[in-house]
């Protein structure tokens, strides 16, 4: 399955699940694609003694899934992205919601 996932909160529990449902479904032999929008492209800022976002993002990588962040979320922001917020465009955004079997919202 193609699980696309779009994230817009930086609410560290609602993050985190996200992201747990990610590294479960990469576990099972899917692919995904996370697409940050909003307050979402902040993901990788977000420290939480409670909810390691980090390290969820982390086995996300390892595990071959991808992150895009919207590139003009990240301009607003006056941030150039990084490894876990890479620069992306609104076409790679609809290319997620296209291509996707099953696309869920945070």
């Amino acid at each position: 399955m193609k699980l696309g996932i779009i994230l817009s909160h930086t609410q560290p529990e609602t993050v985190f699940n996200a992201l747990r449902l990610a590294n479960y479904s990469l576990k099972q032999g899917d692919s995904v694609k996370i697409f940050l929008v909003g307050s979402g492209v902040e993901m990788d800022q977000i420290e939480d003694a409670k909810f390691n976002v980090r390290e969820q993002a982390q086995a996300v990588l390892a595990a071959g899934g991808q992150f895009l962040a919207c590139g003009t979320c990240l301009k607003i922001r006056e941030s150039k992205g990084s490894e876990i917020c890479p620069l992306s465009t609104l076409k790679d955004m609809y290319e997620i919601v296209r291509d996707s079997d099953k696309l869920v919202t945070f």
